[in-house]
């Protein structure tokens, strides 16, 4: 059996993947993510500029660009009775995203994502305040992902 799938191991192939969608790579990386507002805008920024082009650096000769807004809010579900403060909490946030192209402007994709983190919440200022900023950080990350995973979708539909 282990013979058998040490065979087939070089037949599975990334969904996504060049071999699979010639150009989708250099497709990808020839985004330009426009700034985005807010704290967790300029994570969300940062993670997808290295989702998509790989290097972390801006598109050379951008073929698209990429427009996201984003939203936050925080829910506090559970209060401690004895101090009246909330022992935990979570943070949602969602993005707003088009995909046009640079020339002409024609729009290629519009969608929202979602996500959400929780965190336990302290007594103590800095480690609360500590704790949000890794949610929306974790925030963030997830939201790029969906949003990396939606623009290879489309871009590779368009190339089929």
């Amino acid at each position: 059996a282990l013979f058998l799938a040490g065979g087939l191991s070089g037949c599975f192939q990334p969904l996504y993947s060049e071999a699979a969608h010639p150009g989708l790579v250099e497709d990808l990386r020839a985004i330009d993510v426009a700034p985005i507002d807010k704290r967790i805008g300029h994570y969300l920024a940062q993670d997808l500029i290295a989702d998509l082009n790989g290097t972390g650096q801006t598109a050379s000769t951008p073929k698209y660009r990429l427009t996201v807004t984003v939203s936050t809010g925080t829910q506090t579900p559970t209060v401690n009775s004895e101090i009246n403060v909330a022992s935990s909490a979570t943070v949602t946030g969602e993005a707003s995203y088009t995909l046009t192209k640079v020339e002409g402007g024609a729009e290629v994709l519009k969608g929202n994502a979602q996500a959400a983190a929780a965190y336990d919440r302290s007594t103590q200022q800095y480690a609360d305040m500590r704790a949000a900023r890794d949610a929306e950080i974790r925030i963030a990350r997830a939201l790029s992902s969906e949003i990396s995973l939606r623009l290879a979708s489309a871009l590779a539909a368009k190339s089929s």
